[in-house]
């Protein structure tokens, strides 16, 4: 057994690796909530840290905690917000669902590197203790909530808007360079009337922008932060001015509008903001999926399926088949956004179940998946562009090969001769074999040049 030293809590003394900078009430939650390998990303760790020492600061400011304890303080909770102290926080996101324990954790483990910064022992609550300094003005259902708005929406600035971007202009780039390349629609999966192959992927580059769009209307929607709501929303024992303080300073740090919550009894007791959010995410999520999906099937083949675009080969695609390769970065894209889908049902019902009277309950585990997704989003949208987006090309030949094949052709005879002749034309060329074009000749419909200039697929694409 590792060596242990015994700390108390209000329950009483606990024994705790002597290693740790964790104390009494992080132990007894790690013994309690044995029940996956799932813990807070270090974006939910940064952003606790962020808090801890923005109110440190504005502690010291309003004399409500002195200088040498502050200063120690600072400087602990600035090391758990560089990743110092990441192996210290030891719990399970499926917890009490304040987030309580992991709010202590923090509290713990700031106060136990700051004890040791004041040269006493690591650990302990002496001089500075975990809830009357560290946690000073805060409570575990302001910060825990608090926390999560800030982690994800730096998470989408840092991470998913630059990876949108970068999406976006491969496909701008991928549609530009295809412009005149002429290739058949297709809705209902069946043949329908030609455009290029630059509009079909400007259509996915207007979605990734749109994309973009959405992310930044979720940082917006998490900007009012739950601090100074203390327990319940009413801001017991936290001074008027300390949320208002410390938010200007996490708004300066991170470079996005913060601002005390309007209604503190909205903030703590309901996560609609966070709802929001993740609903943004799972737009982006069907976008991306959608593009990635049809990606693979204009790729599909490359012999026997459409084969209108080659994609990037990454890797060998069977263990059987020799040569055989896939359209893998679609797949990955395809199970990202399953992934982001699935995390999106499960916030929707933390929020709803959870959300009773003046605190929502569920929490850890909404806080790991929306920062998930935003980071799965990001981490796929940006390797399907490096790795897929920026190099498709068009099969010319094929391409063309279907336009010319296509019975959808006999759309653009239909001002001359009617929809019933039209529709004549298309099952007999269906049933024979024939193009469009070769059994309207042969039915002598109208003048070769005037055949030859309707069924001019250049300008049906305008």
């Amino acid at each position: 057994m590792k060596p242990q030293r015994i700390e108390q809590d209000s329950m009483g003394d606990m024994p705790v690796p002597a290693d740790a900078y964790f104390g009494a009430q992080t132990a007894r939650a790690a013994e309690n909530f044995p029940i996956s390998a799932m813990r807070f990303s270090r974006r939910f760790i940064q952003a606790l840290g962020l808090i801890k020492w923005a109110a440190a600061k504005v502690n010291a400011e309003l004399g409500m905690v002195d200088e040498p304890r502050a200063g120690w303080i600072i400087q602990a909770a600035a090391e758990v917000r560089a990743g110092k102290l990441d192996d210290q926080f030891v719990l399970d996101i499926f917890q009490t669902g304040s987030g309580t324990s992991t709010n202590m954790n923090a509290n713990e483990v700031i106060a136990g590197r700051a004890n040791e910064l004041a040269g006493k022992p690591r650990g302990g609550r002496d001089p500075v203790h975990p809830n009357d300094h560290v946690n000073w003005q805060q409570s575990s259902n302001d910060v825990i909530p608090s926390a999560m708005h800030i982690a994800a929406a730096l998470a989408i600035k840092q991470l998913l808007l630059p990876a949108l971007d970068q999406l976006a202009d491969a496909l701008e780039e991928r549609a530009a360079a295809t412009g005149k390349v002429l290739k058949i629609g297709r809705t209902h999966l069946q043949d329908a009337t030609p455009l290029t192959l630059g509009q079909e992927l400007s259509g996915y580059a207007r979605q990734v922008r749109l994309a973009g769009n959405r992310a930044d209307r979720a940082i917006h929607a998490l900007h009012e932060l739950a601090l100074g709501g203390t327990a319940v929303g009413t801001g017991l024992n936290a001074d008027p001015r300390f949320a208002s303080k410390v938010i200007q300073i996490i708004a300066q740090q991170t470079g996005i509008e913060f601002v005390e919550a309007v209604n503190h009894f909205e903030a703590q007791g309901a996560k609609d903001a966070v709802v929001e959010t993740s609903g943004l995410l799972r737009s982006i999520a069907i976008s991306l999926s959608k593009i990635a999906n049809d990606v693979r099937l204009l790729a599909s083949g490359p012999r026997c399926g459409l084969g209108e675009i080659t994609l990037p080969a990454t890797q060998p695609g069977s263990s059987i088949m020799p040569g055989k390769i896939n359209p893998v970065m679609s797949e990955m894209l395809m199970q990202v956004g399953a992934q982001v889908i699935g995390n999106d049902a499960s916030i929707a019902w933390c929020a709803s179940l959870g959300s009773a009277l003046e605190l929502n309950v569920m929490m850890p585990l909404m806080a790991h998946n929306l920062i998930q997704s935003i980071e799965l989003l990001a981490a796929g949208a940006r390797v399907f562009a490096a790795r897929c987006a920026a190099g498709i090309a068009a099969n010319e030949l094929r391409c063309a090969q279907w336009v010319e094949q296509s019975l959808a052709l006999v759309t653009a005879l239909v001002p001359k001769i009617g929809y019933d002749r039209a529709a004549q034309v298309a099952k007999q060329a269906a049933a024979s074999g024939q193009t469009v074009r070769q059994v309207a000749r042969e039915m002598n419909l109208m003048p070769q040049q005037e055949l030859d200039k309707l069924l001019d697929v250049e300008s049906m694409e305008k």
